[in-house]
């Protein structure tokens, strides 16, 4: 046997091997060994590692035992493929009640209530007067089909749903797929109405539709129907080949290539032969594979009717039960795909069942789409290429005008060249001249510098080494003096911003504990100022009142009054206007102290200590809690980015205005704010996280809502550690003092 009869037989020796696997993993899913169904509706892969293991529908699972028994990938070993065959074959045998609530919409029910098929059965007759009244309108022309040559409409959906146009045959499988549709929303009339369009398309616009359908196609479809259930690819059936049992008891026969060059002599050509092998051995039979294209289908008609014509075709070969000769060959069919034998599940393995007429759509479709793409493809090019032509034309002028204005500019730019190289050459003579009576000159007074400067080194030679000496010894003492006087100025300039600091600090506070005190005098005296004012004011109605009475006194009493009352209004206004004058002093030494805070805050920030005076950020979320929740939960290197995710989303619900979780109670009869334990992020918070995690935004929210309830974003305060409460100023300037001192005594010791 030659060499490509080995590899047929290794290759169907793999074939075999693979069936003793499958039935094998088969009896095990029956017996229940491997557990497949998890619910109703949920089943897992029992030949999937664990860690890739997941929960599929009846449908995701059967394409997916599908898929890997079909693969063709090397790295799928032929156990693993078997496997899976095997959990096809358990799934649509076993199974197949688990999955009909994944059944398309619009199939057919077989055991459906009487009362539906009633229904149908009645409005048939119905259906049938109104397609046959809609044709006749439609053949009347009471109705627009046809727009164009090329475009059609459909006239009976709605104007809002109606398509601008459609192409013949998609408009065809539109009518079609309303007439026959099964849904409850479509009324009986519709459906009539698009079953006579597709009658009136089919009869009187065949036509139109003609330019669609490929050439070549008729003469290779003339012996079969259109409706015809072929496997595709195109795929014969050699049954009763010759086999011969081998000395290990297994049967073998002719290789695939053989048959294959049998037919191809014969005028069939098919692409290969596969001869199909189980655990006995060679089956004795065969698939014979043909070309994906319609020549291939026209190879595979006359191979079937080769046969037949010999009386060894399908029908023979199931017209008796006697003993056959001879090798029988047909077309393989729906009801071939559907057998529950080796040829069955291999045409299962390798193909699908179509109808000619679904493949002409295909087909159709396709050259319509190409067709339309390639119409947009050209007429984009030729809109460039007029863009080009007219860019082309333009540049084109352009160049011309700019060559001609670029010969005018030589020719003056010769000109002027010409006259500057004249110019230039006389002057160049004269630079010339001059430069022979200065060299002249230059020459004697350099003899006189040589002999000068042959004295000069003699005398310089004696003091060289000297003043070199010196010089080095002066650059040493003058890179230590400026390294000295520097540090010594740092010093001092820093001794003297931290003394004038709290030389500020302490006149500062002292002003404003003198100009509060003055303030309150001030005010105390201006209020007996008015109560005094008020007085005089009663006391002059009083006298006016007294008037009448003409009383010389009283008059004079009233003037003294009078001038007392407008003394002590000046007096008031002074008083008002030193007042206010003050108030802008206070705030202005206020803003002062609170720069002077903002700028402690800032220093003390770059200060890594452990003091008990700091800077606090107020409503910082602390991380501490949600790490030892989540290191509760998962690993340290996992808890970690887990915790840093929870704190950056619970970083942002601080920040957001609307999330407001207080409640307003009375406490000693004044209302006050207070965390509303009920809120529904905290209490799922809680419950997720625990107590500690809640209680840190909690704290968070405190903090955020006392010193920035408006901005909602993280603030630095000044703290006092030890104490647990807002530091002061004073404290502040205090704690800098001490340790200004404390580095000064560690430099000077």
């Amino acid at each position: 046997m030659d060499h490509s009869s080995d590899e047929e037989i290794d290759a169907s020796g793999s074939d075999s091997e693979m069936d003793e696997y499958e039935n094998e993993a088969y009896e095990e899913l029956k017996d229940g060994k491997l557990r497949v169904k998890i619910s109703n509706e949920t089943f897992a892969c029992p030949f999937c590692p664990q860690k890739k293991r997941q929960a599929y529908l009846y449908k995701d699972l059967l394409q997916h035992a599908s898929g890997v028994g079909k693969s063709r990938s090397q790295k799928r070993s032929t156990k693993e493929k078997a496997n899976h065959l095997a959990l096809v074959k358990y799934l649509e045998k076993d199974l197949t009640a688990a999955g009909r609530t994944s059944k398309p919409v619009g199939e057919t029910d077989p055991h459906s209530d009487c009362s539906h098929v009633e229904k149908m059965d009645v409005s048939q007759s119905e259906m049938d007067n109104c397609e046959d009244k809609s044709y006749e309108e439609l053949k009347n022309g009471n109705h627009q089909v046809k727009i164009s040559d090329e475009t059609f409409t459909c006239p009976y959906c709605p104007t809002k749903k109606r398509k601008r146009d459609y192409v013949y045959q998609d408009l065809l499988q539109h009518a079609n797929g309303v007439g026959k549709s099964l849904s409850e929303k479509r009324t009986a009339k519709e459906k009539a109405d698009h079953l006579a369009l597709v009658k009136y398309l089919e009869k009187d616009l065949a036509a139109a539709g003609s330019s669609s359908k490929p050439a070549g196609k008729t003469e290779n479809l003339s012996s079969c129907s259109q409706n015809d259930k072929f496997v595709w690819p195109w795929t014969g059936i050699a049954v009763n080949l010759p086999t011969r049992r081998a000395e290990d008891g297994r049967f073998v026969g002719e290789s695939g290539s053989k048959f294959r060059d049998e037919l191809k002599s014969r005028g069939f050509n098919p692409t290969r032969v596969h001869p199909l092998w189980n655990f006995r051995g060679h089956s004795g039979t065969a698939v014979v594979e043909f070309n994906k294209d319609w020549p291939g289908l026209h190879n595979a008609i006359s191979f079937e009717k080769a046969y037949e014509a010999d009386q060894q075709g399908k029908k023979e070969w199931f017209a008796s039960s006697g003993e056959k000769s001879g090798i029988y060959c047909w077309v393989a069919r729906a009801d071939d795909y559907n057998s529950n034998n080796i040829i069955g599940e291999h045409l299962r393995k390798i193909g699908d069942v179509r109808t000619i007429s679904d493949l002409i759509e295909e087909e159709a479709r396709k050259q319509d789409k190409l067709v339309f793409n390639l119409t947009n493809v050209i007429e984009t090019k030729n809109r460039y290429l007029k863009e080009m032509e007219l860019r082309c034309s333009e540049t084109s002028a352009s160049l011309n005008k700019l060559v001609q204005e670029k010969e005018k500019l030589l020719h003056a730019y010769n000109e002027e060249i010409r006259k500057i190289q004249t110019g230039a050459r006389d002057h160049f003579q004269k630079i010339l001249n001059d430069h022979e009576k200065i060299k002249l000159q230059l020459e004697s007074h350099k003899k006189e510098l040589e002999m000068r400067g042959s004295e000069l080194e003699k005398r310089e030679a004696k003091n060289e080494s000297d003043r070199r000496t010196l010089s080095e010894e002066i650059e040493k003492n003058a890179v230590r003096n400026s390294s000295l006087e520097l540090a010594a100025l740092e010093q001092q300039k820093a001794d003297e911003d931290v003394l004038k600091l709290a030389e500020d600090q302490k006149r500062q506070k002292e002003e404003l504990h003198n100009r509060i005190i003055r303030l309150e005098k001030q005010l105390d005296a201006k209020q007996a100022l008015e109560l005094e004012i008020e007085r005089l004011r009663g006391a002059l109605n009083v006298m006016k009142h007294m008037e009448d009475d003409g009383d010389v006194e009283v008059l004079r009493k009233m003037d003294a009054i009078i001038k007392n009352l407008r003394e002590k209004e000046g007096e008031l206004n002074d008083l008002e206007a030193l007042n206010q004058t003050l108030i802008v002093r206070e705030r202005k030494s206020n803003d002062e102290l609170q720069d002077a805070r903002k700028e402690l805050i800032n220093g003390l920030k770059e200060i890594s200590s452990r003091a008990h005076i700091g800077v606090k950020r107020m409503g910082e979320l602390d991380s501490k809690p949600f790490l030892e929740a989540m290191k509760r939960k998962y690993n340290n290197e996992e808890a970690e980015d887990r915790a840093s995710e929870i704190c950056s989303l619970w970083e942002e619900y601080l920040k957001d205005p609307d999330w407001h979780p207080f409640k307003v109670v009375m406490v000693d009869g004044k209302h006050q704010e207070i965390i509303d334990e009920e809120d529904e992020k905290l209490s799922r918070l809680r419950d997720e996280m625990g107590d500690e995690a809640c209680m840190s935004v909690t704290t968070s929210l405190i903090q955020v809502n006392e010193y920035n309830p408006s901005g909602r974003y993280i603030i630095s305060e000044l703290w006092n550690y030890k104490e647990g409460k807002k530091a002061t100023l004073g404290e502040g300037v205090s704690f800098l003092l001490s340790r200004w001192k404390a580095l000064k005594r560690k430099r000077e010791g």
